[in-house]
């Protein structure tokens, strides 16, 4: 056990599927998983470990930002020998072409995040993701028909900030904002193992449209089923 996690060793699968929202956590294991069990509590940040279509899977909650899931996916990694993480996780749009609900692969991340450098010493602004999964995902997401939007993001540290969109969109090929995957792959880097970001587009920070606060936590299956079948195909 660590501080922030109470499951045995065992108790947790080789590969994990990681929103950040506890409740969409629960609501996966509920839809998608059999056999399941709840193997971590601590804090409310939920974690089940159960079948998808006979694959041993963990869907374990990040909590949101850097920080937090710096946090559980570095204990995961280093201390629960977990060798694949998928992020699934929703985000801002900063092109307008980008509609609500449709889904995006995350090929690197880009921050001004001090998170990777205070774990490595390094001064990496802009993370990939891991490309065996990466491809993996994209192979999946072919056979489903699931039209996927390939590109950078701009994780951040702050919700409420004025960013230059235009800039981020222009300058790094941002297509979105979100607030986790820096660290995951920051962690992963680290520690020599698999990360992956699928997001969903919440909200489109150029029109204006955004999604209630129940369709992030109950919607978005096309990026849940794409992280599960990538689980059992890779």
């Amino acid at each position: 056990m660590t501080p922030h996690i109470e499951a045995k060793k065992e108790d947790i699968a080789k590969d994990v599927i990681m929103p950040g929202d506890p409740l969409r956590c629960k609501m996966i294991a509920e839809k998608y998983l059999t056999d399941y069990k709840l193997v971590n509590s601590v804090r409310n940040q939920l974690a089940y470990t159960g079948l998808y279509k006979g694959k041993r899977v963990t869907i374990f909650s990040s909590g949101m930002g850097n920080p937090s899931m710096g946090i559980y996916s570095y204990e995961l990694f280093n201390f629960y020998n977990v060798e694949n993480i998928i992020r699934v996780g929703s985000c801002g749009a900063f092109r307008k072409e980008l509609n609500l609900y449709e889904v995006v692969l995350v090929e690197n991340s880009y921050s001004t995040s001090n998170y990777n450098y205070e774990l490595t010493k390094e001064n990496d602004r802009l993370l990939p993701g891991n490309k065996f999964l990466n491809n993996a995902i994209l192979k999946t997401a072919e056979k489903l028909n699931i039209k996927l939007n390939l590109g950078n993001v701009y994780c951040t540290d702050v919700f409420y900030n004025d960013v230059d969109k235009e800039y981020l969109s222009k300058s790094f090929n941002c297509l979105a904002t979100e607030m986790e995957s820096f660290a995951l792959f920051s962690n992963a880097k680290k520690l020599g193992k698999k990360a992956s970001t699928i997001l969903t587009v919440s909200d489109n920070l150029i029109t204006n449209e955004e999604t209630s606060p129940e369709e992030r936590q109950n919607s978005f299956n096309q990026m849940i089923e794409l992280a599960l079948e990538t689980i059992i195909n890779k």
